[in-house]
């Protein structure tokens, strides 16, 4: 029979008496059991010599758990207890094994006396209980003495582990101004301790730093706020240390810490205040609408959604010129133009603006009012401007034959400063490259200054230009658009070299042609040609004409016997007339081919025969002919061209008489005749003129804005007949590639007005009493000897000229 012992951890004298207690009564056990007899029907263990009954056999030893303190320190084995059986009977002929859970590693057993050692330090927390084997077997045989039985060896827990916040540091947030009481985060301790044994794993909770603010529940760790009114503005972290005790908090017991973060977060409890009750701002008048003016800010010592603000113009002057919009990222207002401003129409504005927390709680009202006002004054600064148009956009509609010259249009801006200077106008070149138009440079007025044909240029877009007198940068510009209006200034013709033929056997009244027309006008009611025979074919006794009433007309043959032999091409001459006003014609020719056809009505051959030519005209005749053709073509081209090589009318040189070059001009002198068309006197003297007027500016030349002097007049009243006569000449001065500089005269006739320097032509003195001297040119050299000549002093009568 097995006998078992357990002893207890050597440190403790009272488990070591339990041990050998248990150890003695256990042997006492197995004395009694083994002088008890057997009970009936019950056989007793026999030695292996004797035969075996069929009977049970009857277990010979008794089987018990062993317990063991843990975190056992000693130096020697730790004595479990004591396996005993009662074959054994001391003589060492019974050998004990020991196997299963740690078996030969933690647990060691004596083969020869049975006693159980634990060579390992134990630990409950990593394993509770180990279950072994044992078996008794005869030393010398190896034969199993006794049948293998389990048994278990329980770890006994001591209080050797403190309480741990696993999860521990803990973050946690509560709102501000919480009541007292409201739950804040729960905290969990975990003690590795048996919890069925002792008070090991029994945990009290406690907070060693937080108080007053916060207080912990000591059974389930919840952590709670113990005081009113915390307010994150004053104080927005908190640091709360809570221990965990084990032995329900006795002395003696274990314990361990953590740390638990608390963020107090925000409520809207804070209303939003303008730190500057009065804001000055300034902006230019030019600012363009949405551009930023300035900055006004409501603070507001919440954060987040609960600072959010929402600016708004309650009141002032300047709220349908100015606008207010909410920086979400800062929070600010910012104030934008609305719409254009102007310095001349309003120096300054006034604005009251408020700024007030969109997001409300209830229960925070009574710390109101949420919202907040301050004023804002601005300025508007005056800037110098570019002139502007009124209208912004001009439309004009002209017929293409209007004369060069023509005023189609008044062009008219002013400058938007106080300062009003005045204004210079001129073409953007870039925008009329055919130098269609013209306008003067004061007035404003738009003139056509080359023909317009609609058939080429139906639409026209200018670009005119305004810019200040007294500072050049300031340009101002607007857009023209022209629209050329058709006349009927083109005749009908045919698209197309028309030829036809007729057959020599073709009856009266066969149809050898149809034919059409084209015209580029485009009048409004549409085209509408009229066919016939021009007046020199009226009686035409071959062919006829009738006309389709849709823009076509007929050829028609009005006998039949046609012969090549007789004549083998006809020309008819067609007239083709429009529906406009007036009445435009033109005449085209049908070349008509006679041939020779089949019966039904194929051409054969167009060719007349050669025995049409005469017997007595050979080929070489013919090519004789040619040839005397050909000499006199060629005699004739270069006579044209050696009197075009004779023709230089134009140099200047040194030897040659100055009458010529006067009369080239064909704009000065002259008699009574030349003056007859329009009057040379505005021309000679613009002063006079005019009755002695304001003065004029020199229009004989195209303005640009760069060629612009600050001397220049005012104001300019030019008389329109000589405006249309420049600018005609000029226009064919730029036509004609070989005619003299004539614009060299118009460049110069208002030579000396508005000049600083006076006038320097002499051209002013045709109408002036006075006489001049030129007797100074005889000293000049011989360059001017024919001048001399001319003007110099002469005692005979004055010419006629």
């Amino acid at each position: 029979m097995w006998t078992a012992g357990r002893m207890s951890n050597a440190k403790s004298w009272l488990g070591l008496g339990m041990s050998l207690y248990f150890w003695g009564l256990m042997d006492l056990t197995t004395t009694v059991l083994s002088s008890t007899p057997t009970p009936p029907g019950r056989l007793e263990a026999l030695p292996s010599d004797k035969p075996q009954s069929h009977s049970r056999t009857k277990r010979s030893w008794v089987w018990n758990q062993f317990f063991v303190l843990e975190e056992y320190t000693g130096t020697d084995p730790l004595y479990v207890g004591k396996l005993h059986s009662d074959m054994d009977r001391g003589d060492g002929s019974i050998k004990y094994i020991l196997s299963g859970e740690g078996a030969g590693i933690v647990f060691t057993i004596d083969d020869t006396t049975g006693d159980i050692h634990a060579i390992q330090r134990l630990d409950r927390e990593e394993r509770a209980q180990y279950t072994l084997r044992a078996q008794a077997l005869d030393r010398r045989t190896g034969r199993p003495m006794e049948p293998e039985s389990e048994f278990i060896i329980k770890i006994q827990d001591i209080n050797d582990n403190e309480p741990k916040f696993l999860d521990g540091p803990y973050v946690a947030t509560v709102p501000e101004m919480s009541p007292v009481g409201t739950s804040v985060i729960q905290v969990t301790a975990t003690d590795a301790d048996d919890p069925t044994y002792g008070n090991s794993a029994r945990v009290v909770y406690s907070i060693l730093q937080g108080q007053p603010y916060f207080s912990v529940d000591s059974k389930t760790g919840v952590i709670r706020t113990a005081l009113t009114n915390m307010d994150r503005e004053a104080k927005e972290y908190y640091e709360v240390i809570i221990q965990a005790k084990d032995m329900g908090g006795q002395l003696g017991g274990l314990a361990g810490t953590t740390t638990v973060n608390i963020t107090l977060s925000d409520v809207n409890d804070n209303p939003p205040r303008f730190p500057q009750k009065h804001y000055q701002m300034s902006v230019l008048e030019s600012a363009p609408v949405s551009s930023t003016v300035g900055r006004v800010f409501a603070k507001d010592l919440d954060e987040g959604i609960n600072a959010e603000m929402k600016y708004t113009i309650v009141d002032g002057d300047g709220a349908d010129a100015f606008d207010i919009n909410t920086d979400p990222n800062f929070q600010v207002g910012i104030i934008t133009v609305k719409k254009p401003l102007s310095f001349e129409s309003k120096k300054s504005y006034t604005l009251k603006v408020e700024g007030a927390n969109p997001h409300l709680e209830m229960r925070f009202l009574n710390l109101g009012p949420f919202q907040d006002t301050t004023t804002v004054h601005i300025s508007v600064e005056d800037v110098d401007e570019p002139p502007i148009f009124e209208p912004a956009f001009y439309f004009v509609e002209v017929p293409e034959d209007v004369a060069i010259g023509t005023t189609i249009q008044i062009i008219s801006a002013k400058d938007p400063d106080v300062t009003n200077n005045s204004i210079r106008y001129s073409i953007d070149r870039s925008s009329d490259p055919g130098r269609f138009f013209y306008v003067d440079i004061t007035t404003g007025a738009l003139m056509t200054a080359r023909p317009l044909d609609r058939e080429e240029f139906s639409w026209h877009n200018i670009t005119v230009l305004a810019m200040e007198m007294n500072n050049p940068s300031q340009v101002g510009s607007v857009s023209v658009t022209v629209k050329v209006l058709d006349v009927n200034d083109n005749a009908p013709e045919f698209p197309r070299f028309y030829e036809a033929f007729v057959c020599e056997n073709a009856k009266a009244g066969q149809l050898i042609q149809t034919v059409s027309a084209v015209d580029p006008d485009d009048p409004h009611s549409g085209q509408h040609f009229y066919y016939s025979l021009a007046p020199e074919a009226a009686n035409n006794p071959n062919f006829t004409i009738r006309d389709n009433q849709d823009n076509t007309a007929r050829i028609l043959t009005r006998r039949s016997g046609f012969r090549q032999q007789e004549q083998s091409v006809f020309y008819l001459p067609i007239l083709i007339a429009d529906s406009g006003q007036p009445v435009l014609s033109s005449t085209g020719t049908l070349t008509i081919q006679v041939c020779s056809c089949d019966d039904d009505g194929h051409v054969l051959s167009c060719s007349p025969e050669a025995y049409m030519l005469p017997v007595s005209l050979s080929r070489g005749a013919l090519i004789a002919i040619l040839a005397c053709i050909f000499v006199l073509l060629v005699l004739v081209l270069l006579i044209l061209s050696m009197r075009r090589h004779r023709k230089q009318p134009y140099i200047i040189d040194d030897e040659e008489n100055i009458h010529e070059n006067i009369v080239r001009y064909d704009d000065e002198g002259g008699g009574e005749e030349d003056t007859e068309a329009f009057d040379i006197a505005a021309m000679w003297n613009p002063r006079e003129a005019q009755g002695g007027g304001a003065p004029k500016t020199r229009q004989d030349m195209l303005p640009e804005i760069e060629s612009l002097s600050r001397y220049v007049p005012q104001t300019c009243a030019v008389n329109s007949t000589v405006h249309s006569y420049v600018l005609a000449k000029l226009y064919e001065a730029d036509m004609d590639l070989w005619a003299p500089p004539f614009d060299s005269l118009q460049t110069y006739m208002f030579e000396g007005d508005g000049s600083v320097a006076g006038s320097l032509s002499s051209l002013q003195s045709a109408t002036s009493d006075s006489e001049q001297s030129f007797d100074f040119l005889t000293d000049w050299g011989p360059r001017f000897r024919k001048l001399a000549e001319l003007y110099g002093a002469s005692e005979g009568p004055a010419p006629l000229w």
